[in-house]
């Protein structure tokens, strides 16, 4: 199986990886450029290594893009991680056609941010979905899914690093399989359950104190640990990570209100929300690491009392 890959950082090097240890034949790889003085992308540094041809195009529209591609002749385009758009007319040049990775259960949450939403919502299930990449962004017939559960503590960075990035590897790799055997079924997506969702940035990643505790608590997990959920303290930006929730059971456990600080110890500060109260346990200011929330609070000279989000 001779195969050209498409993508980019640790999924896509990952990937990379997968393919070469198992002694698939890689005609080639394609990455995004790098931006001035950074690092050499991880796709990029290993391909270098094992001596394998590199592409890097500011657009995989472009003829040279497609030339480079055909050139190849590969029998199977792999898409591991893709920030670039690919045309229909550059992913149909290898013999088999092209695959791609989604880290949602498609159709639903299809779009860049597709990790993020699932946890922000509450789900308790996510997973991964090897697709053909069409003209319509992760719109086209289905390979194969792999399900996840997602747990109530989890994070963003749990579900990825733990789940759908190792799992994702491993499902590459049999989709390819079954594109190679060719016995496999594919299919068309079922445009009544699907849904599209934008990024997930700094804008939606604000807390809101006066929404009921379970979808701060959902927030949090679902930005951790990028983009980072965040508040104000005093006019100034603090990111919140690792946080617990706690629910009031009745109207005596109400602690002040909404957004107001009404404890803290060594280890983290709770903050009034409806319905309950967040422990912010990891957090981070304008100016700072990310420290315990107990010594971000000594730091910031926090006190019971103090209103956030304001």
């Amino acid at each position: 199986m001779k195969i050209a890959i498409i993508g980019q950082q640790d999924f896509g090097k990952a990937v990379l990886d997968a393919f070469l240890a198992r002694g698939d034949a890689v005609a080639g790889v394609f990455c995004a450029p790098e931006k001035p003085g950074a690092k050499a992308d991880p796709v990029r540094a290993v391909a270098e290594e094992k001596k394998l041809p590199v592409f890097q195009f500011k657009s995989l529209r472009a003829p040279e893009a497609h030339d480079a591609l055909a050139g190849l002749k590969a029998d199977v385009g792999i898409m591991a991680y893709v920030l670039q758009f690919a045309p229909d007319s550059l992913v149909k040049i290898p013999r088999l056609g092209t695959i791609q990775y989604h880290p949602s259960l498609l159709p639903k949450y299809r779009g860049p941010s597709s990790i993020n939403w699932p946890i922000i919502r509450g789900d308790t299930r996510t997973g991964l979905t090897i697709f053909r990449p069409t003209e319509g962004l992760d719109e086209g017939p289905v390979v194969l899914q792999k399900e996840c559960a997602i747990g109530p503590d989890e994070t963003l960075g749990d579900v990825y690093f733990n789940k759908l990035f190792p799992m994702g590897v491993k499902a590459m790799l049999e989709a390819v399989d079954l594109v190679a055997a060719g016995g496999h079924r594919e299919i068309a997506q079922d445009e009544a359950r699907a849904s599209y969702e934008g990024w997930c940035r700094e804008a939606e990643a604000r807390v809101h104190w006066a929404h009921h505790v379970d979808f701060i608590y959902n927030l949090i997990r679902g930005c951790n640990p990028a983009p980072g959920a965040w508040t104000t303290l005093a006019g100034k930006k603090v990111q919140i990570f690792d946080a617990r929730k706690h629910l009031a059971r009745r109207f005596a456990d109400v602690a002040g209100k909404v957004g107001e600080v009404s404890g803290i110890t060594d280890t983290g500060f709770r903050v009034t929300a409806q319905g309950g109260v967040v422990e912010v346990l990891r957090a981070r200011g304008e100016d700072g690491k990310k420290v315990s929330g107990g010594e971000f609070a000594r730091a910031a000279g926090l006190s019971a009392g103090a209103i956030l989000g304001t």
